[in-house]
């Protein structure tokens, strides 16, 4: 069974109650709803909040909802926290993490993740943007070399992990969290690319005004 996750903290500090912001008339939540249902590919799709009033916006738009403990939407909370209390909860194959801050992300986007996840050659799948520019780590090349210039279409692209959708093997994350290791990382680790602008995660007025401008752009091309 292949569970699609979309978390929603009611509690968001830079932009208040962000997952209820509207884009282009739209609640980010409800996108990230839709685009799961016309990939078509989930068994399940649930929306994870501490908050109740999430529970009627699943509902009204078809899936399920899942209220996590109060404790796990505070800012203290981590990631890792509320996802081991979603799969303790819910037996699947497979989670997949949507987050609706990443509107960007298309339905190709996902129909493409989860057949990379299908083939079994990960426990954990990272979205990554793929960046093919000269990049340096502490003013030391990490894709280059400071002997030579090199035309950017021949460098390694350094892959930037965006988190817009992520995938892992429910059995292979619980045995990582019950041994109190980190289960974000558990298993076979890969990384799959999404388009750059599925990168573009909002958490300020700034980038639901940037997402409002690019939004009918990626949407076009697909």
């Amino acid at each position: 069974m292949k569970i699609a996750m979309i978390p929603a903290r009611m509690g968001s500090q830079r932009l208040k109650k962000k997952n209820l912001r509207e884009l282009l008339g739209v609640p980010l939540i409800v996108r990230a709803i839709q685009k799961c249902q016309e990939a078509d590919c989930f068994d399940e799709i649930w929306v994870n909040s501490e908050h109740p009033d999430f529970g009627p916006i699943a509902e009204a738009n078809g899936v399920r909802f899942h209220q996590r403990p109060e404790h796990l939407g505070n800012n203290a909370a981590t990631s890792e926290q509320y996802v081991a209390e979603f799969l303790e909860t819910h037996p699947c194959e497979s989670l997949f993490q949507v987050h609706s801050i990443a509107p960007l992300l298309t339905v190709k986007d996902i129909k493409s993740f989860v057949q990379r996840m299908e083939s079994n050659d990960a426990d954990s799948l990272l979205s990554v943007e793929n960046i093919q520019i000269e990049c340096a780590l502490r003013g030391e090349p990490v894709n280059f070399s400071l002997k030579e210039k090199t035309n950017s279409q021949e460098l390694d692209p350094v892959q930037r992990i965006c988190w817009s959708i992520t995938a892992w093997c429910r059995e292979t994350y619980l045995e990582a969290a019950r041994a109190g290791k980190c289960a974000t990382y558990s298993g076979r680790v890969a990384m799959h690319p999404v388009n750059p602008l599925a990168a573009h995660v909002i958490k300020t007025e700034e980038d639901l005004a940037i997402a409002e401008a690019l939004y009918p752009l990626v949407m076009n091309a697909c």
